[in-house]
Parts: structure tokens; C-alpha cells; sequence
């Protein structure tokens, strides 16, 4: 077994070995994956964190033994609290992103197998209570739709929730369909607390939509960026479009 490690700020995590693939998720610095196959210079890997599956260009990562490995993923979790931050090695700055992971934090410095970062921002490393949720949610307010993208900087709807919560220190799986088996079935909105999770669903029922519910009947979610809207038992109502624009399936208690 072979594993890897992304050192760039984000790299694609593509559905096929090609640039021109659908990007169906990001890596971001400081996460882990598992080796599954190797195709020319693509790794397909297994994301340690949900265990995502996709394809990596190799020059965009770099391979870690066994024994790193395991190390970076038995110690303490750490994840980068800023929007945009530093890390300096070598006299060279890279930039990472909100929610990255510090690998092996200590003492202001990220190791990451032979070399190391020097690391001053601010950083998120305990489980927060539930209010959190809303706090860590806006971070992402205004942040733009891109489907399989992870940040502030272009972030999809499951996308959104999972980094969402991933900073207040839970785990939640990729894709929406996914994150509505993750939890407690509420039979009503007026069950809900604001940290819950709405889901919806197409004209087939397929579960293909996300967003994090908060007081007063209002829901956080990206849909051509991340907004807020009104929830009602039909679904999402979009003032912007007076219509409605998504079908309310289940509504999911996570923590």
C-alpha cells in the first residue's frame, strides 16, 4: 500500500486520470489520501478524512511512507482558522486555505515528512458546541458556486456543509446524498435547530441538495453562491427568484 499527501494549497480531485475530468472534489493542503491505483501521472486515491475517491496529478502531492502516514493521522487534528494564510518553508510562502489541515502542529510548526512549516495563523483543533455551526457557516457567505470545490473561494453544496462542520470538528461525508444517511431523522422543521441539516431531492428523488437551517425559518446554502433563504415545508424559497427552487426531502439532526 502506497499513500500521499497534497503540499499545495488545493490541488483537483478529478473523476477520471485527465486535466479536461470533471473535478468532482478539491484536496487541500495537509490532507491524506490512500494510494489505490497508479495511471501514468495520475494517483486515484481513497481520502483518509471521508474516504472520497478520484484521481490526483502525482506532481501536485507528495508520496509519504507508511510510518508518516500513520503518524500524521493518529496525532491531534488542527485546521488552518483563516481565509487565507501563510506557511513558510525554506524561505519560500505558500498560501493555504480555510479549513487545511496542519499536519502534526506544534509549536507554530507543520511537519510533513522530512520537511517542515513554519505555521502563525489562527487555528481550529477542538469539537465546538452546536452555536458554531452558524458562526463557521458565515465564513463561507458570498463564497461562489463551484461544483466539487471545498472554499471560500468556490465551494458546492455538500461541499459547504462538510467543511462547515469539519471546523467545528465533525466528520461529515462528501456529497449530499451521502451526508443524509449521517444522523437523526426530524419529522418536522418546528423539530429543528439551527445547525441541522435540510436535504432535497429532484423529480426522481434523488437527494441532490444541502444547506445548514437556521432561525427563523431561514437556511444557509450555496446555490450559485452560498446565501441565505427562506425554508418552509415546500422546500427553499429564493426572494431574488420568488419561486421556490428546491424540494424539501428530510431534515437531519448531525449532532
Amino acid at each position: 500500500m502506497h499513500y500521499g499527501i497534497c503540499n499545495l494549497s488545493i490541488a483537483p480531485l478529478r473523476a477520471t486520470p485527465s486535466d479536461k475530468s470533471e473535478m468532482i472534489n478539491q484536496v487541500l493542503f495537509g490532507e491524506t489520501f490512500t494510494i489505490l491505483e497508479k495511471e501514468e501521472n495520475w494517483y486515484k486515491v481513497a481520502l483518509s478524512f471521508d474516504n472520497y475517491e478520484g484521481f490526483i496529478d502525482n506532481k501536485q502531492c507528495l508520496l509519504l511512507s507508511e510510518k508518516d502516514f500513520n503518524k500524521t493521522n493518529n496525532s491531534k487534528t488542527y485546521y488552518s482558522g483563516d481565509i487565507v494564510e501563510y506557511i513558510s518553508n525554506k524561505n519560500q510562502l505558500y498560501t493555504i486555505l480555510l479549513g487545511s489541515n496542519l499536519p502534526l502542529f506544534a509549536n507554530q510548526k507543520i511537519q510533513i515528512g522530512s520537511d517542515s512549516y513554519t505555521f502563525e495563523g489562527n487555528f481550529f483543533s477542538e469539537k465546538l458546541n452546536k452555536k458554531e455551526i452558524l458562526r463557521k457557516a458565515f465564513l463561507f457567505l458570498n463564497s461562489p458556486f463551484l461544483w466539487g470545490g471545498k472554499t471560500p473561494f468556490g465551494i458546492d453544496c455538500s461541499g459547504f456543509t462538510q467543511m462547515v462542520y469539519k471546523l467545528c470538528g465533525y466528520s461529515l461525508l462528501r456529497d449530499a446524498n451521502q451526508q443524509a444517511t449521517q444522523g437523526e431523522v426530524l419529522s418536522f422543521i418546528e423539530e429543528s435547530e439551527p445547525g441541522d441539516l435540510a436535504f432535497f431531492d429532484n423529480d426522481e428523488g434523488e437527494i441532490v441538495h444541502v444547506g445548514i437551517i437556521l432561525m427563523d425559518y431561514h437556511i444557509i446554502h450555496a446555490y450559485g453562491k452560498v446565501r441565505i433563504d427562506t425554508l418552509d415545508h415546500s422546500g427553499i424559497f429564493n426572494h431574488d427568484l420568488q419561486k421556490h427552487t428546491h424540494k424539501l426531502r428530510i431534515i437531519k439532526k448531525i449532532i
